[in-house]
Formats: structure tokens, C-alpha cells, sequence
């Protein structure tokens, strides 16, 4: 029996956790019909252009979530060194602590970058963007901030992968704690 969805946004968060776990080309429509209990017509009612379409939808979806909750606190925060705190708060959560995979960056790879690369830059960019502002904020130089902030997200996404490809989330818990104390601490040396 299909499963009563009324709104769009309704299944783009189930959408988002199909293409985390098969990629963008590894993701059959049939698959998506499977896991959203939703037939053909109705996700072609929601996503005409189909799954290309479904795929942005989830992309715009994170962007959303990431300005909000990540890029915004870094942006806004009086205090850089809260903002940088709320900043790994929220990618701890978003990422339930390494045991979920970033699906941009999972997007970034592969021929998928080619279809979706304007909606990955930027989500990469804002964040190394707006870290590097607040690094710059709570004292460090241009260069060191921009370069801090790039080893930040790049060891983000890279704990990500350990701890995934170990099996153990708390190899990307310990990394987040490090990267925090290396942003907050190196700004004060």
C-alpha cells in the first residue's frame, strides 16, 4: 500500500538517506518507489524532471540545513569562538556523530560532481568561507585563517571516511574534538 505523503518536502529527507546509502547512479527509480512507498506518478508529480531533480531537491535541502545551522552561528555569533563551537556542535549532530556519510561530499565524487558541481562548490565554499571569517574574527591572520579553515572541513570529511571505513564513530568524534581545540586555541596563540 503506498504511503500517505501530502508534500513535496515530505520525502526529500528519505530521498536524501536513499542517496547516501546507493550514491546518485547507484539509486534506481525502482529503489526509490521501494523505500519512499510512493508509485511512479507520484514522485514524477513531485519531481518531474525526475530523479536529477529529486537529487537538487536533496542538495538545496542540506544547503538549507548547513546555512542554518552552521554557516549562520559562524556568521552572526558576537563571539567567533561560539559560533566556531556551535559550528562542530551541529556537525556532530548532522552527521550523528561519523556514523552518517556527507552526501555532498559523496556527490563530489565520481561523474556525479559533473552534473551537481555549482550546488557542491557552494557548499563547501560557504563553509570554508564563513569558517575563515570567524577564524579571521577571533584572531587569526588572512592566510592562516583561510588555511585553518581548509584543513578543518577537509579533516571533517575525512573523518568521516575513517571512521566509517573503521567501522568506529569515534574515530570522527576525536578528530571533531581535536579540529575544535586547534580552531579555538591556535586563534589565541
Amino acid at each position: 500500500m503506498p504511503r500517505e505523503i501530502a508534500e513535496r518536502h515530505d520525502v526529500i529527507p528519505m530521498l536524501g538517506e536513499i542517496f547516501r546509502e546507493h550514491g546518485f547512479s547507484g539509486t534506481s527509480l525502482s529503489e526509490i518507489t521501494h523505500r519512499t512507498g510512493l508509485g511512479k506518478g507520484s514522485l514524477y508529480h513531485f519531481f518531474p524532471n525526475g530523479k536529477k531533480e529529486m537529487a537538487e531537491a536533496v542538495l538545496d535541502d542540506v544547503a538549507t540545513w548547513f546555512e542554518t545551522n552552521v554557516f549562520a552561528p559562524l556568521r552572526k555569533s558576537k563571539d567567533p569562538e561560539l559560533g566556531i563551537k556551535k559550528m562542530f556542535e551541529a556537525v556532530d549532530r548532522y552527521f550523528y556523530s561519523g556514523k552518517r556519510i556527507c552526501l555532498v561530499g559523496a556527490f563530489a565524487l565520481y561523474n556525479t560532481r559533473d552534473q551537481f558541481g555549482t550546488k557542491v562548490n557552494a557548499y563547501f565554499s560557504s563553509w570554508t568561507k564563513t569558517l575563515t571569517a570567524a577564524l579571521k574574527r577571533n584572531g587569526l591572520g588572512t592566510r592562516e585563517a583561510r588555511e585553518t579553515a581548509e584543513d578543518i572541513v577537509a579533516s571533517i570529511q575525512g573523518a568521516l571516511v575513517l571512521a566509517r571505513s573503521q567501522d568506529d564513530p569515534m574515530v570522527f568524534t576525536r578528530a571533531l574534538k581535536r579540529l575544535q581545540n586547534r580552531a579555538v586555541v591556535g586563534s589565541h596563540e
